[in-house]
């Protein structure tokens, strides 16, 4: 099929008679006429319903955004407004997320290197938890805590060593990991049996993430599964269990729902006490449907024999992802979204480097032209 799959596209996507693309109501050559490409376009309708399918699978309160997946003030306000808690990794993240209007009690501190100004200015805001990453984050709590007395409410990231299908670079789960206190050592235990020690945090429960773009369930219920068995004994009142549900960005994926992950992990899950919190932490599943980035076309280049070049007005400055991990997408004229996708081309942004590719070899329209 040349034409491009409209099950990839933001809910309220609409093609009038002329072939034209609306999102929400409003053209998308509209928007980019007013606002200038690059231009990223979200479906605020379709935000609030993957928010609202989320809460319903999970319950109020145990679902956390990952703002890493989108920020902005307004997805920050959107987010809290449907009863999602705040997952933040920086200071500026914490910042934004405080200046949208959020309280620090709907936020989650994560990151596997927060300095200590970072620390109390979560401390300080009052965030539900802090997902401590490691011995000398909790080396830092205590030093903070001997200065002014606060004591950090946490869970204890753990690496339960699952390895998963999704590129390496967005595998975080494994043994071999930046991330958390691994599992298979030892290392999860002991650093359970600190923080019970210290005066410094109260501990509240563990965490566990295994990656992103996981298409899989089996990946999560194995995970899950791991996780269950390590938490079982501990008495604690909170369990974790992530995110990194995929999103079909191309023709050829398909990804599991928000409603088929929740099954999975509760019937991992089911074996645990009623009163303990499951919690979990979607992104993309969230958001990455929901937006499309307009770009105008400045240079078609082709080279007889080898491939067509098509420059557009953005890259790797607004999508790193391609340049990163090789990630995928599809292609289309928003004027003429029923045309047959005939042409092939290598989608490249205008920045001074080879490796600014937005898509290695894309289907287009054949009659795409300079300022498309």
């Amino acid at each position: 099929m040349t034409t491009l799959e409209t099950r990839l596209l933001p809910d309220t996507a609409t093609v009038a008679g002329d072939g034209s693309l609306s999102i929400g109501g409003v053209a998308l050559h509209d928007l980019a006429a007013r606002w200038g490409t690059p231009l990223f376009v979200y479906d605020e309708d379709h935000l609030r319903a993957r928010c609202r399918e989320a809460v319903t699978a999970f319950g109020r309160d145990s679902v956390i955004y990952a703002t890493k997946a989108f920020l902005c003030g307004a997805m920050a306000r959107l987010a809290h407004e449907e009863g999602l808690l705040l997952d933040v990794a920086t200071g500026g993240e914490l910042h934004t997320v405080l200046a949208a209007g959020v309280p620090g009690s709907a936020c989650v501190l994560h990151g596997n290197n927060k300095s200590e100004d970072e620390l109390r200015a979560a401390l300080a805001a009052g965030v539900r938890h802090i997902v401590v990453d490691s011995f000398d984050e909790i080396d830092r709590l205590e030093a903070i805590h001997a200065a002014t007395g606060a004591v950090a409410r946490v869970q204890l990231r753990v690496t339960p060593g699952v390895h998963v299908h999704t590129h390496d670079y967005v595998s975080t789960g494994q043994d071999d990991s930046k991330f958390g206190f691994n599992l298979g050592n030892g290392d999860a235990q002991r650093a359970v049996d600190r923080a019970r020690a210290s005066h410094a945090v109260d501990l509240v429960g563990i965490h566990c993430h295994i990656g992103s773009n996981v298409f899989s369930v089996d990946n999560f219920a194995e995970a899950s599964g791991v996780m269950v068995r390590f938490f079982a004994g501990l008495g604690l009142a909170e369990l974790t269990l992530g995110g990194g549900l995929g999103v079909a960005y191309t023709a050829d994926e398909n990804a599991p729902t928000i409603a088929e992950w929740a099954s999975a992990l509760r019937t991992a899950t089911a074996s645990l006490p009623a009163d303990v919190r499951v919690m979990v932490e979607p992104g993309r599943s969230i958001v990455a449907r929901a937006g499309l980035t307009v770009y105008t076309v400045g240079t078609v280049k082709p080279i007889d024999g080898i491939r067509t070049y098509v420059s557009v007005d953005g890259g790797m400055s607004d999508n790193p992802r391609p340049v990163l991990y090789g990630s995928g997408y599809e292609a289309f004229d928003p004027r003429r979204v029923g045309d047959g996708r005939t042409g092939r081309a290598r989608i490249v942004g205008k920045h001074r480097e080879s490796a600014d590719v937005l898509i290695d070899d894309a289907l287009i329209p054949a009659s795409l032209a300079v300022g498309d």
